[in-house]
């Protein structure tokens, strides 16, 4: 059965869909309570759902928007269920997203920022340009600045964030984050594994991150 993607205004979520997403992110580490996901519904714009018949396999809280001018699709609280077919669910629920960008950002190249506790978060990146951080790069002035402004964006206190490493101090409690479980871990590059070194997920800490969606490659999802 094909997944069907959803993009709606959080004004637009009801109760029943609160549970539902509530229970898909107790299946896994992050546990996100009704309390919690409602409190999203509030601090963010979009929602993204992907469902595979009546059965919710993944959800996303969003919003697109401009950051000193430049276009972007700012990822928050977010999960995909652990299952068969949790890539595909994962590839969907970005193309809905990108497909947004392309209307509200025409013609543009928009930043993708997000934050992770693992590597596998990383595969929401796949069709990404100048993924940050990467290994084997050395980070610019600029991207250590985006890396600043996305972790106020996500409410991070400056204190609790290291923008060399990229890394933010948690508060004890799961972060807020895109939460993917990769299907073949044992294929993660250990390189990219190596970024997360720093990140203790029992203090609730995590990773942000963020790459280029290209004009022209976002072109191609309005035609």
């Amino acid at each position: 059965m094909a997944i069907i993607v959803e993009t709606k205004d959080c004004t637009q979520l009801g109760d029943a869909e609160l549970a539902e997403m509530a229970d898909l992110a107790a299946e896994g580490p992050a546990g996100y309570e009704i309390g919690v996901l409602s409190k999203q519904a509030e601090a963010w714009v979009l929602i993204t759902s992907a469902r595979e018949g009546s059965k919710l396999r993944g959800f996303s809280f969003c919003t697109l928007e401009r950051i000193g001018g430049t276009p972007c699709i700012l990822i928050g609280c977010a999960s995909i269920q652990r299952n068969a077919k949790r890539d595909t669910t994962l590839r969907a629920v970005m193309t809905d997203q990108f497909r947004r960008a392309v209307l509200a950002f025409p013609d543009e190249d928009v930043v993708v920022g997000t934050r992770f506790v693992s590597p596998a978060g990383f595969d929401a990146f796949k069709t990404l340009q100048d993924i940050v951080p990467r290994p084997g790069h050395r980070d610019t002035g600029e991207e250590r600045a985006w890396g600043r402004r996305l972790a106020k964006r996500f409410g991070i206190d400056a204190g609790a964030y290291d923008d060399r490493t990229f890394h933010a101090t948690g508060d004890n409690s799961y972060p807020l984050v895109l939460d993917h479980e990769a299907l073949k871990p044992e294929k993660i590059d250990a390189a990219v594994a190596a970024q997360f070194s720093l990140v203790d997920r029992k203090r609730g800490d995590s990773l942000i991150a963020f790459g280029w969606a290209m004009a022209e490659d976002l072109a191609k999802l309005g035609d």
